[in-house]
C-alpha cells in the first residue's frame, strides 16, 4: 500500500491526526482528535485536543491531552493514551474555543499537572 503525500515514514500530516480514534488504558475508544496545538517556537506538538462525549460528535467536551501522553498503536489504528474514561470525566476540558484560554499557562500547566506530564 502505498502512503499519501501526507504520511511519509514516521511523519504524517496534520489532517490525518485530526479525525483519529483514541483509545483508554482499556483499548476502548474513549473519543478523537479534534486538533493538535504545535508550539510556535520549537515546531513540537504539544496538545491533542480529544473530543469526548457528545452523541456523533454533536455536543463534545474538548479534553487537551498532552502529547507525550499519547501512543500510536498500529493494531488498532489510533492514539492509545493510559487514561481511563473516567479520569476523562474529571480532567481539564472546556465546551468551545472561547472558553479555553491557551496563553494561559496556568491553565496547561494545570493539565500537565492533572496527567502527570512535566511541561517541556
Amino acid at each position: 500500500m502505498a502512503m499519501g503525500e501526507d504520511e511519509t515514514g514516521n511523519l504524517i500530516g496534520s489532517d490525518k491526526v485530526e479525525g483519529t480514534a483514541v483509545y483508554g488504558a482499556d483499548d476502548r475508544k474513549i473519543g478523537s482528535i479534534e486538533r493538535v496545538m504545535i508550539d510556535k517556537v520549537s515546531g513540537r506538538v504539544s496538545y491533542a485536543v480529544l473530543g469526548f462525549g457528545g452523541i456523533l460528535g454533536l455536543g463534545n467536551d474538548h479534553y487537551p491531552l498532552p502529547w507525550q501522553s499519547l501512543k500510536y498503536d498500529t493494531r488498532l489504528g489510533g492514539y492509545v493514551t493510559g487514561v481511563t474514561e473516567d479520569q476523562l470525566r474529571n480532567a481539564p476540558s472546556y465546551a468551545s474555543d472561547r472558553d479555553w484560554n491557551w496563553s494561559d499557562i496556568a491553565a496547561t500547566r494545570t493539565v500537565n499537572d492533572y496527567y502527570g506530564v512535566p511541561v517541556i
